[in-house]
């Protein structure tokens, strides 16, 4: 939907404010639920929903359950205003930047939900808890905004398929849309935390897309342990520290022993460069 010379983009704070506006309106709504810091793989996002919903929320909010380590969340970048520029020139209809004790007016905690193995692997095992406050989070979120459509980056592959499992055991009747990771020109996944990293890590990050891309590039004269190696000496040699790099299988994210075990194989990693963690993906096919 094109926005005529008399757009104006709203800013709410308030559930109520909310809730009152999106009522007003007519049409498809598309959501896009953020943590703020936007860069352009947001954008891509918002520019998704405009594309295939009448009226774009994006929500900005820094969840505090989600986040293992106390630090992290005070060091997790934030710039309201940057933010809402950004928005604003990408035709964003209603952004909504609520406080923490609207979403969670009685303690800061997590709801639980049924996660299965989803739980156990990967961020799940090295982030206990983690996946409980994003899934709490977007349930909540989605009580308030009630879209019609939401979209999500595949960079958090895991995360997605989290919410995508909430969104069933809570019957939210909202289509789930997962929009391909923007990078940099250096095939460094865009992320809110690369702000936080210093020049010299910022370039030794590239190397875990490019151990990736090896792993595509190789899986036939490798198996799967010798593919994961290579990746973990690739990552340490550039400086960087592997914490996990993991081959499964993309719809299940049940880890691989064996390529003939998956037709669908993906390889996930998070690795810190410096004091910055960061996680990316990549279809092996």
């Amino acid at each position: 939907m094109q926005h005529d010379s008399t757009y104006q983009m709203h800013i709410f704070r308030t559930r109520e404010e909310l809730s009152n506006y999106i009522e007003s309106q007519d049409g498809r709504v598309g959501f896009v639920p953020t943590m703020g810091a936007l860069h352009d793989g947001h954008l891509q996002l918002v520019a998704q929903a405009k594309a295939i919903s009448d009226i774009v929320v994006v929500s900005v909010f820094v969840n505090p359950t989600q986040f293992n380590n106390p630090r992290d969340l005070e060091r997790y970048p934030r710039d309201e205003e940057g933010d809402s520029k950004k928005l604003e020139s990408a035709g964003c209809d209603v952004v909504w930047f609520p406080k923490v004790d609207e979403l969670y007016p009685d303690e800061v905690e997590s709801d639980f939900y049924d996660l299965g193995h989803l739980e156990d692997v990967m961020e799940g095992e090295f982030r206990p808890g983690h996946f409980q406050g994003v899934a709490t989070i977007v349930d909540r979120l989605f009580q308030s905004v009630n879209p019609d459509v939401a979209i999500f980056g595949e960079k958090d592959y895991q995360q997605v398929a989290v919410i995508k499992r909430m969104t069933s055991l809570k019957n939210h009747p909202v289509e789930i849309v997962v929009s391909p990771t923007k990078r940099e020109s250096s095939g460094l996944a865009m992320s809110s935390r690369n702000m936080l990293l210093e020049p010299v890590f910022k370039e030794a990050a590239v190397a875990i897309y490019q151990a990736m891309n090896a792993i595509r590039a190789t899986k036939d004269e490798r198996s799967v342990s010798d593919s994961v190696t290579m990746a973990n000496e690739a990552i340490s040699a550039a400086g960087l520290r592997p914490e996990y790099i993991v081959i499964a299988d993309e719809d299940s994210l049940e880890p691989l022993e064996k390529w003939e075990n998956s037709e669908r194989p993906r390889v996930f990693v998070a690795a810190y460069a410096g004091e910055v963690r960061l996680i990316d993906n990549l279809s092996l096919n």
